[in-house]
């Protein structure tokens, strides 16, 4: 990969496939979803969607996903605090093989705007 193309991932310039808060919970509820938080494991503790996967976004990598037995056939929603860090995540992902994958629109700053449960 080069250099350019290895920058390009991390710019949050360009569009990813979102899904809206409120989609992402419904979703969650039918237990259809898989979420990945690439925030800091320090926001994460602080309050995060339950049953989410933290995997922050410096760590994320083919072989964390195939650790964490992260499956590619599963919709995954890629979450950070405000849809910055979650782009590049988007991105990886696809790079991995996941094709339903989309990012938090807003990430946890719209989730907490609709006071949607999380945990600590």
């Amino acid at each position: 990969m080069s250099i350019l193309t290895k920058i390009c991932q991390w710019l949050p310039f360009g569009k990813v496939p979102e899904m809206h808060a409120q989609g992402v919970y419904k979703r969650l509820l039918k237990n259809d979803v898989q979420i990945i938080d690439v925030r800091s494991k320090m926001e994460w503790d602080r309050s995060h969607i339950e049953g989410s996967i933290n995997l922050p976004i410096t760590s994320l990598s083919i072989d964390a996903i195939k650790k964490l037995k992260l499956s590619p056939e599963i919709t995954t929603v890629v979450i950070c605090l405000s849809a910055h860090r979650s782009i590049p995540g988007v991105r990886k992902l696809k790079q991995f093989g996941f094709s339903d994958v989309y990012q938090l629109e807003g990430g946890m700053l719209s989730w907490w705007k609709l006071s949607l449960p999380t945990s600590k």
